[in-house]
């Protein structure tokens, strides 16, 4: 059953009654926060639906995504299933040989004992949007309430969105925990998420993933592009088929206000859950405050870009909602500080802590040279002849590659994984510039746009079905990057021929133009940037300076686990350097823990595909997890940070264990013990 819920008013914390000379005591109201829309709730029995598989249960989320009834016209409730089992099935490795159905999954309960059950959970799933009264904000919230929710002993546990993802994005994480503790969970999706804009329709998302009209949606659409008519119906034209989509065409910079989104989803969990638990006030409306973070555990926690909110958002908290924190690979850019250094082994790390859009741009460049897909050679033999590269074959040509990399800061753990990291770090660096900028999608930076292509690299329309589809099928950033100044014609990156090399390099012209945005520097040249990129370049790099991090994490106890082969967000310029900065902003006041699992990449369906190299990191999320709250429940002691040195297995077939998957240790040897000396992080070999 799903019911709206309107907005009452925005009543304080306090109301005095005082008056006709009345001598009542001062009542503690349960206050609606001003930001919040309407508010739709909807209660699932944990049989034909539930909050955390939509009702399709342990066997079904391992199962390929359900069909519609009609493809072209889905209800809200087959979106919501179906975007649970794709953002379920994103984040996890779903094989049963690694650890789905034993180490994790739906039916392995709280205490980490596998069932023969589904795993469904029943209770209320609440819903609305944040934002200014403009519509441009849109941050969807959405508070969980597990039926086995016990007021006396509350807990709440955020599930802000990893990548872009929309409002579902942290089920398979700490939301799937959350729930079978008991915990409320604190969903965001950070001003992110989802929002597929057409312009040869003028169709958008709404919160509940159902397609309208922008003019019909007004402010209620998920995202919708700031263009008058006549200049979305002259770019449809003169650009047919190229989509746009929240996370990078907003012009917000979302990622600034990733923290103050997980604090508005924790205010929002303490208004449903007072409104839920908490007495009737003397008007016969009103509730009381019954829950308050002095008697509920809230733990900041999810994955990735959701990780790093939750660090933001401790940092950010002043009134006390985040007790702890447990983060996961986190996406956190440290703020530039020569105050700390990172050492490993007898070996000080090079300028750690570089910004995302740093490295993702530098990864960019020489990534897609390594991979061995059609294109790799064109671009290797276009940074040869530009100088950004040496070697007299494609062999050598790519070692060089991967020797770069390296001394940028990547583990020699992530040289197998840099070729099949090149299309994501594509993706990244070309939606981070426009996000990082604040620019239109008119604006095409650095020639890039973004549309569904066909085998040839053209683009072409989203049918009615995909379009209907989306809310459930995109993971927040949509199409695929076409490089619209290619020679010939626009085409995607990938067999796009460079103007400047007339070589199929995979669009190095435009990359080596993100990278000099990153940098402020002709990326070929080193000179100075000047006119229209000199300009964009300064927006970029603004927008990257309000997203850095203080390390400040005012004295709360946190749990960082980072896998040492991350290619993706390696650990030297995330984990590694905020412990640093950490260390030196807030010294013996310090409770950050940090944990670096070996063989640990940032995707854990590598597990599968790779499983002599990589090993699940899910299972350290929920072992995090479980000693922050047992740390903030019981008072048992936080873990020391150390390295877990995992193992991996022969082939995919051999399932994996616990023998693969050591404890975080309470007394690890000296041989696994990081340590932090003054402002020094030091991480054994």
């Amino acid at each position: 059953m799903t019911t709206t819920l309107m907005r009452t008013g925005g009543l304080g914390a306090l109301l005095l009654l005082s008056a006709c000379g009345s001598s009542h005591t001062a009542e503690d109201l349960n206050p609606l926060p001003a930001y919040l829309g309407a508010i739709t709730r909807l209660d699932v029995d944990g049989k034909s639906n539930d909050l955390l598989t939509a009702g399709l249960g342990k066997t079904g989320l391992a199962a390929a995504a359900p069909a519609y009834a009609d493809p072209e016209r889905p209800t809200a409730l087959e979106l919501r299933r179906n975007a649970i089992h794709a953002n379920y099935r994103a984040v996890l490795d779903i094989a049963a040989s690694s650890g789905y159905g034993s180490l994790y999954g739906p039916n392995v309960d709280a205490n980490g004992v596998a069932g023969g059950g589904e795993g469904m959970i029943a209770g209320s799933e609440y819903m609305a949007y944040a934002d200014d009264g403009t519509g441009k904000q849109n941050v969807t919230l959405m508070v969980q309430v597990p039926a086995s929710f016990d007021p006396e002993r509350a807990c709440i546990v955020t599930g802000t969105s990893s990548g872009s993802r929309g409002i579902y994005g942290a089920i398979g994480s700490s939301g799937e925990w959350g729930l079978k503790k008991g915990c409320a969970v604190a969903y965001a999706d950070k001003g992110s998420g989802t929002g597929l804009y057409v312009f040869e329709d003028d169709s958008v998302n709404l919160q509940n993933g159902l397609r309208a009209m922008r003019g019909q949606a007004g402010k209620n659409a998920i995202f919708a592009p700031d263009l008058p008519d006549a200049e979305r119906a002259a770019f449809a034209s003169a650009y047919p088929n190229r989509i746009a989509f929240k996370h990078a065409h907003s012009q917000q910079n979302p990622e600034k206000d990733w923290g103050s989104a997980t604090l508005q989803a924790v205010e929002f969990a303490y208004y449903v859950l007072n409104e839920r638990y908490g007495a009737t006030a003397r008007d016969g409306t009103s509730h009381l405050a019954r829950l308050k973070p002095s008697n509920t555990i809230t733990i900041a926690s999810s994955i990735s870009n959701g990780a790093g909110a939750a660090l933001l958002a401790a940092e950010h908290d002043t009134r006390g909602l985040i007790s702890g924190v447990a983060a996961s690979e986190p996406q956190i850019q440290p703020q530039p500080s020569t105050a700390y250094s990172v050492r490993q082994g007898a070996v000080t790390v090079a300028n750690p802590g570089r910004a995302l859009f740093d490295y993702s741009t530098y990864a960019a460049l020489y990534q897609p040279c390594i991979a061995a897909v059609a294109g790799s050679a064109g671009r290797c033999s276009a940074l040869l002849a530009k100088g950004l590269l040496t070697g007299g074959d494609l062999a050598s040509q790519q070692q060089d590659a991967k020797r770069r990399l390296q001394a940028y800061g990547w583990l020699p753990e992530s040289a197998p994984l840099q070729a099949s990291h090149a299309g994501t770090n594509i993706l990244v660096a070309v939606t981070y510039a426009y996000a990082y900028g604040k620019f239109s999608v008119t604006d095409k930076v650095c020639g890039f746009s973004f549309a569904q292509t066909d085998a040839l690299g053209n683009p072409v329309a989203y049918t009615n079905a995909q379009k209907a589809a989306s809310f459930a099928t995109q993971n927040g950033i949509l199409g695929n990057v076409v490089y619209e100044n290619a020679a010939g014609g626009a085409r995607i990156y990938t067999a796009a021929v460079s103007p400047s090399s007339n070589l199929a390099d995979q669009a190095l012209d435009g990359f080596l133009c993100l990278r000099s945005l990153a940098t402020g520097n002709d990326a070929v040249t080193g000179a100075a940037l000047t006119g229209t990129l000199a300009a964009q370049s300064a927006r970029v790099r603004e927008g990257v300076a309000q997203v850095r991090a203080s390390g400040k994490l005012n004295g709360k106890p946190a749990i960082i686990v980072h896998g040492r082969s991350d290619t993706l967000i390696p650990v030297n310029h995330a984990s590694r350097a905020y412990v640093g900065l950490n260390a030196a902003a807030e010294g013996a006041n310090s409770k950050l823990r940090y944990i670096e699992v070996s063989n640990a990449n940032h995707f854990d369906s590598f597990s599968s595909a790779l499983p002599t190299l990589i090993v699940p990191l899910h299972v350290y999320l929920n072992r995090a997890l479980d000693a922050m709250y047992a740390h903030l429940r019981s008072n048992q002691a936080l873990p020391p940070s150390q390295v877990v040195r995992t193992v991996t297995r022969p082939d995919a077939a051999t399932p994996i264990s616990n023998a693969n998957l050591p404890p975080i240790a309470p007394a690890p040897a000296p041989a696994n013990t990081i340590t932090v000396a003054g402002a020094v992080v030091n991480i054994p070999d």
